[in-house]
């Protein structure tokens, strides 16, 4: 392979956000007298658009509107990643090393992504090279997003890399033409994937499938 650029998901692949939102949900069901575990909760949430998420959620749970149970997600999770969020296991030693060309696409809003980038130190490494689907217009495991993200670097599809941990994401990838490298991938995930995709536990890993520092 021929890698020129390297794509990453933000929330559980470069930032350890997903454990965190698992907690703030978990807290606002609990409020209202639901108990759910928090396995449950990242089964369900884990690369999932947000929207759907929520709506899945409150159509078992109906706790409240779409409107309040999203501000209050919003707001208590942006609490939790101000004062706690760290980032991946060996991400900023990877990301600071990587040069050749490389951006974050995530479902995720513009203002959690830059938030929680700029939290763990990750930020000033993807400066211009933030896709949101909030902007695109496309969600994972829609491909839009993915080939946003590989024309805003100027590279052809099959010269990039995707590092992805959900199967939303790993979809997406395989959709959009790129080369998709699973991190910490589940074996469900896996086995719902129409083709199989490497599997790393670690980021240093991803030296085995892109030229990095």
């Amino acid at each position: 392979m021929n890698i020129e650029g390297i794509i990453f998901d933000s929330d559980g692949t470069l930032v350890d956000s997903e454990t965190l939102s698992a907690r703030a949900i978990g807290e606002i069901l609990a409020d209202a007298g639901v108990r759910v575990s928090p396995d449950e909760i990242l089964e369900r949430f884990r690369g999932c658009r947000f929207a759907l998420f929520a709506q899945a959620l409150l159509h078992d749970y109906p706790i409240a509107s779409i409107e309040d149970f999203t501000h209050t997600f919003r707001v208590r999770s942006a609490v939790l990643f101000s004062t706690e969020l760290q980032p991946m296991n060996g991400a900023v030693e990877l990301v600071s090393a990587i040069t050749i060309e490389k951006c974050v696409a995530s479902n995720g809003p513009r203002d959690k992504l830059e938030k929680c980038l700029g939290v763990t130190g990750l930020l000033p490494h993807f400066t211009g090279r933030v896709v949101s689907a909030y902007e695109v217009g496309s969600w994972k495991p829609e491909p839009g997003l993915i080939r946003h993200a590989v024309a805003l670097m100027g590279l052809a599809p099959e010269r990039c890399v995707l590092v992805e941990d959900s199967l939303a994401g790993a979809q997406a990838g395989i959709a959009a033409g790129v080369f998709v490298v699973g991190y910490r991938l589940s074996a469900h995930a896996q086995a719902a994937l129409n083709h199989s995709v490497p599997v790393i536990q670690e980021l240093s890993e991803l030296r085995n499938f892109a030229p990095i520092g």
